[in-house]
């Protein structure tokens, strides 16, 4: 085992940083009675259009099942409408309400914050390397997860 302590783990560092992340963004989209999930869903739908819950699901990274639920209480705060796809008699499309989008602009108006503040800590260069860099470990992250525990 090698003798680097656990607190200077890579690993550690990014779960540190994610947690304060999630922890920010809860704690804005909380005052906005909204979960991580159902910001990310009308932030979706407000980017893409309507989408389908499998559509979704992949776009946000949850299973098919947790997509269902988030779809019914956004649906339920009538912050979201289903209704049937013109292409697929089955299918549902999700898109968001004017409450919807309304809550999500009050909400994006707080998350914006932090992302600002975060790009004004580095100079450009340190930011493109960052960025650089992230993606290099996030690629390094998803090779490295065994094809039978991820999603």
């Amino acid at each position: 085992m090698p003798d680097v302590p656990v607190d200077e783990y890579l690993c550690t560092r990014i779960r540190r940083a994610e947690q304060a992340l999630m922890a920010h963004h809860e704690a804005v989209l909380r005052g906005h009675g909204l979960t991580m999930t159902q910001y990310t869903v009308l932030l979706t739908l407000s980017r893409e259009g309507g989408m389908s819950a499998a559509q979704l699901a992949r776009a946000c990274g949850v299973t098919q099942q947790s997509m269902a639920s988030v779809l019914s209480n956004l649906e339920g705060k009538r912050l979201m409408d289903r209704a049937p796809s013109p292409t697929h008699a089955k299918v549902q499309v999700a898109t968001p309400t004017d409450e919807g989008r309304a809550v999500l602009d009050r909400a994006y108006d707080e998350v914006i914050v932090l992302e600002r503040a975060l790009t004004a800590a580095f100079t450009p260069a340190e930011h493109a390397s960052l960025v650089e860099l992230l993606e290099r470990a996030t690629a390094v992250l998803v090779d490295q997860t065994p094809a039978g525990r991820s999603r």
